[in-house]
């Protein structure tokens, strides 16, 4: 009996023995066949590059580009517009184009308000020689944007583009870069962000005035704004330091133009970087389009165009990158005027109530003429122009009664 246990307890060793030498083979076989599943399941094939366009930049870094729209040879301008769900045409354009939309149920929503919109179907778009087809394009009217920016503005070119594409938005060179989707190594140096995205990105962010409060924020690069905040959120997180008096001024966007307050906030930390003293509006968001309590507003690209940005919807990926203009001082001045562009003239179509434009006599429809003996009626240059705080601004106006000269002093919102 004793001698069957030795000979079973030697089996039992040998086998053991050789069961443990194969662990190793075993270990390395199972993590070869989990390196080739990762490799086939994850790991893209990489991806090309298709064009690099050029882009302008207006008021707060709104970035324009130019495309074709099907067989029609006019380059027409298109705002890039992480903040749009689809893409746009303006009505006008339409017209000039002669382009027939379409009816139907679905409505967009404005800082102004809610519109039902028209639809032009199955369209393609050339941008930089990237031929993006099947586009539905709503329609809308732009004339708001236009008067704004002084430039036409034939559409925004929002999801429906960026979703198929891995977009570089270059600020040093102002230029935009295409790849097809896949695998796109990102340079050194920056910070790679995970927003929430459906349609419109939603990024986390901390702000801090009064009190400190995290919440999240569309990723908006087609808000020519640092922070715009709904009225609702800043009281119920009590963010805002009470002592401070935010001034009366107007934005202007989908449906129109609305009232807001301008302010600004001691910082905002978007992933590792804080900026000071940041200027930020807030409004009454009637038409619920920050979608409050989800969200506390939006962050806009006067922020945005301080980092060279990739942006990868289908990895989900905004890769950001510091760039020259990361540092450049923020838009602290205030004049309470708002100067549109109409019918080739340059007017006044705001002048806010004991605003330092209301001051100076400024009225509204008053036609500008001139800005310090500059009478290039270029409406970039002139908003620039007032940009310079406490500098006098001698403008002249024309009203029905003949010429006239206003003295402007530009104040800070601090």
């Amino acid at each position: 009996m004793c001698c069957h246990k030795n000979i079973l307890a030697e089996n039992l060793y040998r086998s053991s023995k050789k069961l443990l030498r194969s662990i190793p083979l075993l270990i390395f076989s199972f993590f070869s066949l989990l390196t080739a599943n990762a490799q086939e399941e994850f790991i893209p094939s990489p991806s090309r590059f298709l064009a690099k366009v050029p882009f302008t930049t207006f008021t707060g870094g709104v970035i324009i580009v130019k495309a074709q729209l099907g067989d029609h040879p006019d380059s027409l301008n298109f705002i890039l517009d992480t903040g749009s769900g689809g893409i746009s045409l303006d009505s006008l354009t339409c017209v000039r184009l002669k382009i027939q939309p379409k009816a139907s149920d679905k409505t967009i929503r404005g800082i102004a308000g809610i519109r039902q919109v028209k639809f032009v179907y199955n369209q393609t778009l050339n941008i930089g020689g990237v031929k993006v087809d099947s586009l539905d394009f709503h329609v809308s009217d732009y004339d708001i944007l236009s008067s704004v920016y002084g430039d036409k503005i034939d559409g925004i070119i929002g999801y429906s583009f960026l979703s198929r594409y891995i977009v570089k938005l270059d600020y040093d060179s102002n230029k935009v870069s295409i790849y097809t989707r896949g695998y796109l190594k990102y340079p050194r140096g920056g910070f790679l962000f995970r927003p929430l995205l459906v349609n419109l990105p939603t990024q986390a962010a901390r702000i801090k005035d009064e009190n400190t409060v995290n919440a999240r924020f569309y990723f908006d690069t087609g808000a020519g704004l640092c922070l715009l905040l709904s009225s609702d959120f800043a009281q119920d997180s009590a963010l805002l330091n009470t002592k401070k008096k935010p001034l009366p001024t107007q934005a202007q966007g989908l449906g129109g133009k609305t009232e807001m307050a301008l302010t600004t906030i001691k910082e905002l930390r978007l992933g590792p970087y804080k900026f000071r003293n940041v200027p930020t509006f807030i409004f009454d968001d009637e038409f619920n389009v920050t979608s409050y309590p989800y969200l506390g507003g939006l962050i806009g690209n006067d922020i945005l165009r301080r980092f060279n940005v990739y942006l990868n919807y289908e990895r989900r990926d905004f890769y950001l990158i510091p760039n020259s203009h990361y540092r450049d001082p923020f838009d602290y001045s205030y004049t309470g005027l708002g100067l549109y562009w109409v019918e080739g003239q340059i007017v006044v179509g705001d002048v806010m109530k004991g605003s330092p434009a209301d001051k100076a006599g400024f009225k509204v429809d008053d036609i500008i003429v001139a800005l310090n003996s500059n009478f290039s009626l270029n409406l970039q240059t002139y908003k620039g122009m007032l940009q310079n705080i406490g500098e006098k601004v001698k403008v002249i106006v024309k009203r029905p009664e003949g010429l006239t000269e206003l003295s402007l002093k530009v104040r800070s919102i601090f």
